[in-house]
């Protein structure tokens, strides 16, 4: 989570708040503990401007089959696998760089 709520009183509001939705839903803790899990064993591969994401799993998301039908590649949206600088040589850093130099505002 990017920011932290500092005001005790509306976070215990939104804890409240996020369990009724889960009760209206019928989700259980569980259920969101394996989401979670499952997100972090299988990490987004693909990502557009507007953050849509796709981990390369099951049916291709219409974003990435609107820009696929349109003569983009796929590999455009590729997201950049993330390595430690100490992990990381001088070729080995020219080798991960985009092939397409518009790529950079995507994701940096």
């Amino acid at each position: 989570m990017k920011g932290k709520i500092a005001d005790g009183e509306a976070r215990d509001r939104l804890i409240i708040w996020i369990r009724r939705r889960m009760e209206e839903f019928g989700i259980t803790a569980e259920a969101l503990a394996a989401s979670i899990q499952h997100d972090q064993d299988h990490p987004p591969l693909y990502r557009d401007a507007r953050g849509n994401e796709w981990n390369g799993q099951g049916d291709m998301p219409d974003w990435m089959r609107a820009a696929k039908n349109a003569g983009v590649d796929p590999d455009f949206f590729r997201i950049e696998s993330k390595l430690a600088p100490a992990d990381v040589s001088v070729d080995a850093k020219a080798a991960v760089r985009p092939k397409d130099r518009r790529q950079l505002d995507l994701f940096s």
